[in-house]
């Protein structure tokens, strides 16, 4: 497997259940193949993590099953629901180790989007961003990761339709690698979520390493870049990363991702008031993109106390996309959703943990 260096080590010994193939389920728990595909399909595909309620499981075995493993590794501790974007809701799990994750599902229209985290805090620490005021903790295992699938989905009908998955909770993906790609793969295996690789988006701040890595990965999995800025003066006062990786070799290794993967990439772009939301602004990055196979989605800001940012006014928003397209750049805005829950990536953590 092409891996990327990680960062911290990621707590699940013994493994959890959510963490292991079906195949892997039946060799550990010494069952029959059926009996660990019945068992991942229950925690991965229906959500249900209470052996008691595995109903197409012997009793014997449920009782055994209570008594030796661990369905998952998460707990719910706190879900809100955002009164201003029906569907939109937030969820904050605790990990055994008493650290916490948040995974958001956003609902629009008939598209259903899950947000899931990567790791506990973040080390990059971006300038207008809450998870890195709180700082790195540790890697999540993959059985973190892809639990918080089904853990926030719940009860939610689907219908016939599969959720969107985007790696853009707690956390750098590019620095928790090999965990992010196994989790990914969870995600698509058809006896639980059987979510498309087009379906799922690992978004990166900038590791230009990890981006290289990821073009050789044999699926369609989507990727993003965290852009925010097409300077590096700016880019390095926002995203710190960039002095480690500034904006030349960021687009190379974009432009070889590009030409080995034959695969399109999205630029992510939060406006921020006075910031990063000029016509000037807009010029940079559409010079940036000319020649890159790319989109842009454009994100108004979500306010964080404490930070001394702003969303733009929507008419800076629109003229921004405005700009971009007049210079032949696909643009999408994208609307505000959540703050009434503190949607914003780390908000609600550090809330509850400033509050323990």
């Amino acid at each position: 497997m092409t891996s990327s260096p990680s960062t911290g080590a990621a707590l699940e010994t013994p493994p959890h259940l959510t963490g292991l193939t079906p195949e892997a389920i039946a060799t550990r728990l010494d069952v029959p193949a059926y009996r660990g595909k019945q068992i991942f399909q229950w925690l991965h595909q229906r959500g249900v993590f209470d052996f008691g309620q595995m109903t197409d499981l012997p009793k014997d075995l449920r009782a055994r099953l209570a008594e030796s493993v661990r369905p998952g590794a998460l707990t719910p501790s706190h879900l809100a629901a955002s009164a201003q974007s029906k569907g939109t809701k937030k969820a904050l799990f605790t990990l055994e180790d008493g650290e916490t994750v948040e995974t958001v599902l956003i609902r629009d229209r008939e598209r259903m989007t899950v947000c899931v985290s990567s790791q506990v805090g973040c080390a990059v620490k971006c300038a207008f961003c809450a998870t890195g005021m709180s700082g790195y903790k540790r890697n999540l295992s993959a059985g973190e990761i892809a639990e918080q699938v089904p853990r926030i989905l719940g009860d939610e009908d689907l219908g016939d339709r599969n959720p969107n998955i985007v790696y853009m909770g707690m956390g750098e993906p590019f620095r928790n690698y090999e965990a992010v790609t196994e989790s990914i793969r969870l995600l698509m295996r058809k006896e639980g979520q059987n979510i498309g690789a087009r379906r799922i988006t690992v978004s990166t701040v900038g590791e230009a390493d990890g981006i290289r890595a990821f073009a050789e990965e044999p699926w369609q999995v989507r990727l993003s870049v965290s852009l925010h800025a097409a300077n590096d003066a700016l880019r390095s006062e926002l995203v710190p990363l960039n002095r480690k990786y500034p904006l030349k070799e960021l687009r190379k290794s974009i432009l070889d991702y590009n030409e080995r993967s034959g695969r399109r990439i999205t630029f992510e772009w939060t406006l921020m008031e006075g910031v990063n939301d000029s016509p000037h602004h807009a010029g940079e990055l559409a010079e940036f993109a000319q020649g890159v196979n790319a989109s842009v989605n454009l994100i108004p800001y979500n306010p964080v106390a404490s930070l001394p940012y702003a969303p733009s006014p929507r008419a800076a928003c629109e003229a921004f996309q405005q700009r971009l397209e007049s210079h032949g750049i696909r643009a999408t805005l994208r609307k505000e959703r959540g703050q009434d829950i503190d949607a914003a990536c780390g908000q609600l953590r550090r809330r509850h943990t400033a509050a323990t």
